[in-house]
């Protein structure tokens, strides 16, 4: 559901997150891992995208887009997607750390983060650092985990507790 939402000057709009860019060297496989790891299910068609419109759109020349949304955990038919696109042509990546400026992770809540963390590993992600148990003066538990996803994005998995 959109929220209503006032922009500069007193007009009204409404406003609702839509979805996450991923752009991957192999949206394939890409998709797949955040399907078996994470959950996360095909929406729509794959895409399939070129033309004019794209590349006026884009701002690049000859533009040539395929890949897949896929429905984020948790956030039901109607809420955000995860958009895996690779383009036909694309410069090499730099290297990204938790310190890059810029987006530089998606964070997921889950139950158990070593059982996942685990599963990262075993389909091709890896671990940046440590699982880490964090106990707070209010009696909540934070345990997370930095990983990356087989391409190098990173994704922090978290589980928050009340119980001391």
């Amino acid at each position: 559901m959109a929220d209503s939402w006032y922009l500069p000057g007193n007009v009204e709009t409404t406003m609702r997150y839509v979805h996450t860019n991923i752009v991957a060297k192999d949206w394939q496989r890409l998709a797949r891992f955040y399907q078996d790891v994470l959950g996360c299910d095909p929406v729509g068609e794959e895409r399939d995208l070129s033309g004019d419109w794209l590349d006026a759109g884009t701002g690049l020349k000859n533009a040539h887009i395929r890949g897949q949304h896929l429905r984020l955990p948790g956030c039901g038919e109607s809420g955000p997607t995860l958009e895996i696109f690779s383009y036909s042509r694309m410069p090499e990546r730099p290297d990204i750390g938790p310190n890059t400026p810029g987006i530089t992770h998606l964070a997921f809540s889950v139950d158990n983060v070593a059982e996942v963390a685990a599963a990262f590993l075993a389909h091709g992600g890896a671990a940046l650092g440590e699982l880490i148990t964090k106990q707070y003066p209010d009696g909540r538990t934070l345990v997370f985990q930095y990983l990356a996803d087989p391409e190098g994005n990173i994704v922090e998995l978290q589980a928050w507790s009340s119980d001391p």
